[in-house]
């Protein structure tokens, strides 16, 4: 695949859909390729005590780290049990779904890791796809049956659970949020985490991001389609302290492929070009300006002029 980072400011590869977009771009901010070599990137997650980045190689069955100051890219965890999405609980501790095990883990400071959820209901997970952690302390993730389609991506048996959302409380006590969402796939908290948005990947006729009321910060309700993805398809997204979404965003047309930017209304006004689909971001840098985008096989990064949410 080649790729050459533009030499021009504005970089053309940030695009304006609506005016409002601008005072987020940075006129002498571009793209970045940080690192290649994944067969489909994933969840990646910022930390910033050691200057680093994780992010997961789906179909490598391995966990990829990538270091600010030197550059470095290795290998963080292989195997890794075909891990997908990451994100970083409240103790600043890893929180990986695996496909392969089936389960949502923690990887404590000495290493050691803990099953935090692998069944439910006494019937196995699916194949955990995606997680976030509320400000209390909460886990909630996403749990659709993607990881059991193929062995590229997990294993071949048929589900056990409905396409569904759970929620584990920091006591380890667990709730199902939702069986009412066609492939719940990415997921993130509104910055005053009164809202949850759940990318919605088998929706009918086309792929949507849903919004769902936080009802006493733990239930979710009145969900409703806040953006119909049209031709697009939404991934992994985070949202930034204006409120607005970043989208991995792409497939079907080279023209799509990227992350795609709305505002808290669900109206697009930005789109960050890539040469392939960007499945997942984070916001990470020593002031969260800066955007990481997995890709399916390379890890790209553009400083922008907001900031990712806390624990995002």
């Amino acid at each position: 695949m080649t790729w050459e980072p533009s030499q021009r400011y504005p970089d053309p590869a940030i695009e304006v859909l609506d005016a409002s977009f601008i005072k987020y771009r940075l006129f002498n901010a571009g793209v970045e390729r940080l690192a290649t070599g994944t067969r489909w990137g994933e969840g990646p997650v910022w930390f910033g005590d050691g200057r680093y980045l994780l992010w997961s190689d789906l179909p490598g069955d391995r966990i990829m780290r990538w270091d600010e100051a030197t550059g470095a890219v290795s290998a963080f965890r292989q195997p890794s049990n075909r891990a997908n999405g990451n994100t970083r609980d409240r103790a600043g501790r890893l929180v990986t779904c695996e496909h392969g095990g089936r389960r949502v883990t923690r990887t404590e400071y000495d290493g050691s890791i803990t099953v935090l959820m692998d069944s439910f209901a006494g019937k196995p997970l699916n194949s955990p796809n995606d997680v976030v952690c509320k400000s209390d302390g909460s886990i909630w993730f996403t749990d659709p049956p993607f990881g059991l389609t193929s062995f590229y991506e997990g294993v071949v048996e048929a589900p056990q659970q409905p396409h569904r959302m759970y929620r584990i409380d920091a006591d380890g006590s667990v709730s199902v949020l939702t069986d009412d969402v066609l492939g719940p796939n990415g997921l993130c908290f509104s910055p005053d985490e009164s809202i949850l948005y759940v990318v919605e990947s088998r929706g009918i006729p086309n792929r949507k991001i849903l919004a769902f009321d936080v009802v006493e910060g733990k239930r979710i309700a009145n969900k409703r389609v806040l953006i119909d993805a049209g031709p697009g398809t939404p991934d992994g997204m985070r949202c930034d302290i204006a409120g607005n979404l970043w989208c991995g965003w792409g497939m079907g047309a080279p023209e799509l492929d990227g992350v795609r930017v709305f505002n808290p209304d669900g109206v697009a006004i930005g789109h960050i070009a890539l040469p392939e689909r960007a499945a997942n971001v984070c916001f990470g840098g020593r002031y969260r300006n800066r955007l990481f985008m997995a890709g399916g096989h390379a890890l790209y990064a553009l400083y922008v002029n907001t900031q990712g949410v806390a624990g995002g």
